[in-house]
């Protein structure tokens, strides 16, 4: 027998009604299979047009990768040039401050101290400013005959040489100072009393004297008070005067310079 179609439904009652011979078991047999096939093919066709429903409705995109607004690479970046505008940022200030700086010396301007001196030394010989071209000098004006401020001041310039010198022996980058003593009492203050009166300090001192005109020379070149006081009877006086070191850069111009009250630096 060929298979009935599955939608034969009254042929399956007609065949259930007949004589159950062996050629009709067979036919019965054959349409049952045939119709539970149909049933199965179309439960799942049915099952496939939900599950494709689903799929469409329930499909994913691609995954792609989604970067965030920072990476490691413009962060370093962004580091990097922000580093680089804080250093050009100070630059800049410094510059500025540098620039205000000269600005404010230029309208105030500095003091002219120091200046062109011709005087003679403890052995008699000439000495002029130029001499002391080329090294770091420093200059204290007093007289030998100054009873208590000048040799405190002459002792203190002694420390600092020895001490200085003992710098320079340790360290290439300190160099050496030529200290001098200037005296402002020249009617008194020979070259023999000054190499006298400066045995007691520093041997490298250098002691300067001269004429009265050129005493007055160098003190107003430096800018140093001298007034000399009243004689007595027997004509010893004193001689008033500015109580100042002056520190000279090895050009020639006075670099700093320093009270009785202040202390080296």
């Amino acid at each position: 027998l060929v298979p009935l179609p599955c939608r034969s439904d009254h042929l399956y009652l007609h065949f259930s009604m007949l004589a159950l011979s062996r050629p009709a078991r067979l036919a019965w047999r054959s349409l049952r299979i045939n119709t539970e096939l149909c049933n199965l093919r179309k439960e799942l066709r049915i099952r496939r047009f939900h599950l494709t429903r689903e799929c469409h409705s329930s499909k994913e995109l691609p995954s792609a990768t989604i970067r965030g607004p920072i990476t490691w690479m413009s962060f370093g970046l962004s580091v990097v040039s922000g580093f680089g505008v804080l250093l050009y940022v100070r630059k800049l200030r410094k510059e500025k401050d540098q620039k205000a700086e000269q600005e404010r010396e230029k309208s105030l301007g500095k003091p002219a101290i120091g200046g062109p001196f011709t005087l003679v030394d403890q052995d008699g010989k000439t000495k002029t400013e130029r001499d002391f071209l080329g090294k770091w000098t420093i200059f204290y004006f007093g007289f030998t005959h100054c009873p208590d401020i000048c040799p405190e001041e002459l002792e203190k310039l002694t420390n600092v040489i020895d001490d200085l010198d003992k710098l320079e022996k340790s360290s290439r980058t300190i160099q050496q100072i030529q200290p001098v003593f200037i005296s402002v009492d020249p009617e008194r203050d020979t070259p023999a009393a000054i190499k006298e009166y400066l045995t007691d300090f520093h041997p490298r001192i250098i002691g300067l004297t001269g004429s009265t005109e050129a005493v007055g020379q160098a003190t107003k070149a430096y800018r140093v008070y001298v007034s000399k006081g009243p004689a007595d009877e027997d004509n010893d006086y004193i001689v008033d005067h500015s109580i100042i070191m002056y520190l000279v850069n090895p050009e020639g111009v006075c670099a700093e310079f320093y009270g009785s009250e202040e202390r080296f630096s």
